[in-house]
């Protein structure tokens, strides 16, 4: 056994893999998820996003059904009684698990968690007087609720609470120890009531605050103190304010991320509502949730909608419905996903068998060693690398910490990294986590102490959820997120620690071959002046084009220039019928479309494997009897042109799905900003630029890389790229790899561009193709990333604008024509 993993068990031993249960986590992770390890050693940190199933679990599932004979409950069948029987043990099992008896609560299936909560604010009592509290810490679910409180009249606020630290299980808390400060009240309707305006006590006011039982954001716990103290003492706590004597207080929990290693005790802490989702706990079903609903806060719920099943009997003509008694019946609308709720208690079975505290334990000691880790870590020059989120060092609302890492990576000189560039190379690392705000946006902004003002210049500069903009004016948008489950192993946190060490802890300077100034950066020379590379000669060694976007493309000995680029350069793009713009990225066999233009016949001839005829496309058609619409691409307005069926329905066979080819009708000013750039140009559909450039010395040193560092394809060979993976318009030779990245501008023959800085690279790169399949791996990005790295793009080729003035007339003679073997010449700055 490796020295560290001594270390750490001599430290975890005691709680790491279920010492005590029937069997060890090495034995459970070589039994029940073997498809890990199949898919390449996947480290697998979203559990609290989804947890992973057990195989075992399915297994048992599958052979449930296919035994068994489960029909619509709303029957008398045999089938539908014993579908009957299974959800209501099904719902014992719930009631359960979180020790709630099923003489004080019920258990209301839903689609999910977002459901359970919807169904709380939907038919909960609200009225003019009532208010709605509810912890900065909660997800976007449960803010959500919001919206029906403030509909009817109600306040709205949220509320940071401080929580005294754990006594032992079971004890309670003193309440003084509880310290809660108020946000501004929010209230769209002024509506009052005489019953609570004069801020006297009313019973039939009834008042919700909401809570999660762990924060999805940073782990943190809360104490379940809070049940009691709310319903009980809120005058207290909310001293000073006018609703902390109006009427009744219920307490909702969200549990859908806590209840897999600490279920709320609800025979300890009787709160109203509890939200649950199954594949949190155990991976599968998904679309699965649950309710469990106080028997007394049931009879306050007043549904509006009825449906099938929860209805004793409705009239078609009149307005007349009498509806279930029966809780559950009451809140199922229509029939009941039966079958996933047939399967829960397999998932059950797996937890049962490991306990939730051996879970919990077993999490715990992966959660501790992991931020022990990360916080230890350290740049060559002392500086600190990672932020943790909701760490006991710090002034924290919660008293416990369930298992997840939230955090942030900073540089040597203290700048910070964006969440993009790690989830980007922990990818490539095969290692999934989660980035952004987890959609926790009042944590997000806690933790990363963003303003009002903060949110909103980022909400102006175009930051909306799951986008890319990872860092506005040099502070963090969103965290990194990793999270651990109940099969998770050392060996996972490990190779997660070693991946950050690996790629965002500078340990020295080095200068390799002249480009690279540390082990994990470069940048472009900055010795001033325009000058000449004197001795390298330059020559232009081909030429590319590609007509459709995404598709093949095709070289020529020499090729006419036009305003947007080469001519006809990615004049055309597929389009799926639901309006998505169809790429390599989601679409690989789109490299199998090879392209050809023939100018003096003015056609395009396109074909593909999985079509037996080759396409013709006329070039030069009359754009006034071609339909036209306006499509936005890269935050522009384009005009395309469309084709008719027959064209349609050949590149629908060509990519296997339903789509539509466009034709630019024209060129378009795009502005592009970035790293390097901030221009002007006219262009047809390329993602950045005009034109892509690289040398073939830069592809020799990637290659040599590749060969050096005993990289091997799926066949076990060396792996090799060759300048068209990476789809440049321009290849050149000469001088030494990567002087490029230098240049500011350059000349071939009579054509001057200029540089509009380096092309930052994605996983297309990784898609090879060969004998008719397309291949994924994680080559060449992953090395590229070890050294071609700037401020979390990885950076190959340099993009080009042609500068060939507004006038078309500028493009029209024979000069206007790229020609290989022409010399290149270079200005670097």
């Amino acid at each position: 056994m490796e020295a560290d993993k001594q270390e750490f068990l001599y430290e975890f031993g005691d709680s790491y893999g279920y010492p005590d249960g029937p069997r060890g986590i090495d034995e459970i992770r070589a039994a029940e998820f073997k498809r890990l390890d199949e898919n390449g050693g996947l480290v697998y940190l979203d559990h609290a996003g989804a947890t992973l199933y057990s195989e075992l679990q399915m297994e048992r599932v599958f052979k449930d059904l296919a035994a068994n004979v489960y029909g619509n409950p709303h029957s008398q069948s045999d089938s539908s009684s014993a579908t009957a029987d299974a959800v209501r043990e099904a719902r014992q099992q719930v009631l359960d698990y979180f020790n709630a008896s099923p003489k004080d609560y019920k258990c209301i299936f839903t689609s999910g968690a977002t459901a359970a909560l919807k169904l709380v604010g939907e038919a909960f009592p609200w009225s003019g007087s009532s208010s709605y509290m509810y912890t900065m810490e909660n997800h976007n679910s449960v803010l959500g609720i919001r919206e029906y409180a403030l509909s009817r009249g109600a306040a709205a606020f949220a509320v940071d609470v401080e929580c005294p630290e754990p006594l032992d299980v079971g004890s309670t808390s003193p309440s003084s120890s509880f310290e809660f400060s108020l946000h501004p009240v929010q209230r769209r309707n002024e509506i009052r009531h005489m019953d609570g305006g004069s801020g006297g006590k009313c019973y039939d006011v009834f008042n919700l605050f909401s809570f999660p039982s762990e924060c999805n954001f940073s782990g943190m716990r809360f104490n379940l103190d809070l049940v009691k103290l709310i319903k009980e003492d809120s005058q207290r706590i909310l001293r000073g304010s006018p609703y902390g004597n109006r009427g009744r207080w219920m307490v909702l929990i969200d549990a859908a991320k806590g209840c897999s290693t600490e279920p709320p005790d609800l025979s300890k802490c009787p709160a109203d509502f509890v939200a649950i989702s199954f594949y949190k706990l155990f991976g599968y079903p998904t679309g699965l949730g649950a309710l469990i609903v106080r028997n007394d806060a049931a009879k306050l719920l007043k549904p509006t909608y009825f449906s099938g099943g929860t209805v004793a009997a409705s009239f078609a003509d009149l307005d007349f419905v009498k509806r279930r008694e029966n809780i559950e019946e009451l809140f199922e609308d229509g029939t009941t996903s039966f079958l996933s709720i047939a399967s829960i208690q397999h998932g059950f079975k797996i937890l049962k068998s490991l306990t939730v505290t051996g879970i919990r334990r077993h999490t715990a000691s992966l959660t501790m060693y992991t931020k022990k880790m990360l916080l230890a870590l350290r740049h060559v020059n002392g500086a600190i690398v990672c932020t943790v989120y909701g760490n006991h060092a710090s002034k924290v609302p919660c008293h416990a910490s369930g298992p997840t890492v939230s955090f942030n990576l900073k540089r040597q000189d203290g700048s910070w990294v964006g969440y993009r560039e790690v989830e980007k190379l922990a990818t490539l690392s095969g290692i999934q986590l989660r980035t952004g705000c987890f959609c926790n946006p009042g944590a997000c902004a806690k933790y990363l102490e963003l303003s009002h003002l903060d949110l909103l210049s980022n909400l102006e500069a175009g930051h909306v959820c799951w986008d890319d903009h990872d860092l506005i004016n040099g502070k963090p948008t969103g965290a990194v997120r990793i999270s651990f489950g109940y099969m998770s192993t050392y060996e996972d946190a490990k190779k997660f620690i070693d991946f950050i060490k690996g790629s965002f802890v500078s340990t020295q300077i080095s200068i390799g071959n002249g480009h690279l100034l540390t082990t994990r950066a470069f940048s472009f020379s900055s010795e001033g002046g325009q000058k000449r590379f004197p001795s390298a000669v330059y020559q232009l060694k081909s030429i590319t084009v590609y007509p459709i976007k995404s598709c093949a493309g095709f070289s020529a000995e020499c090729w006419p220039l036009s305003s947007t680029g080469l001519r006809h350069d990615r004049e055309w793009l597929i389009r799926s019928i639901t309006g998505e713009v169809l790429t390599q990225k989601k679409v690989p066999e789109m490299c199998l479309i090879s392209t050809f233009l023939d100018l003096k016949q003015g056609k395009m001839i396109v074909e593909s494997p999985r079509c037996r005829d080759k396409l013709q496309i006329t070039l030069n058609t009359d754009s006034s009897l071609v339909p036209t619409e306006e499509i936005e691409l890269h935050a522009q307005r384009c005009t395309v042109h469309h084709y008719d069926n027959d064209v349609n329905q050949w590149f629908t066979i060509a990519i296997g799905r339903p789509c539509t080819l466009l034709r630019s009708s024209g060129s378009n000013n795009t502005k592009t900003s970035g790293v390097c750039r901030e221009v002007n140009a006219r262009t047809n559909f390329p993602n950045e630029a005009q034109f892509l450039l690289i040398s073939e010395e830069s592809i020799s040193d990637l290659n040599t890389r590749l060969s050096s560092g005993a990289l091997k394809a799926a066949h076990g060979s060396p792996v090799q790229v060759t300048p068209t993976r990476f789809r440049p318009n321009l290849v050149v030779s000469g001088g030494k790899p990567y002087a490029e990245d230098g240049w500011t501008s350059l000349q071939i023959g009579n054509a001057h561009f200029t540089s509009i800085g380096g092309c930052n690279r994605c996983q297309m790169i990784n898609l090879g193709h060969q004998s008719g399949q397309v291949q994924r791996t994680k080559e060449p990005l992953a090395t590229l990333a070890s050294y071609r790295r700037v401020k979390g793009k990885i950076l190959f080729g340099i993009l080009l604008r042609y500068e060939s003035g507004d006038d078309e007339e500028n493009v029209k003679h024979d000069d206007s024509w790229l020609q290989v073997g022409q010399e290149v010449l270079p200005n670097s700055s």
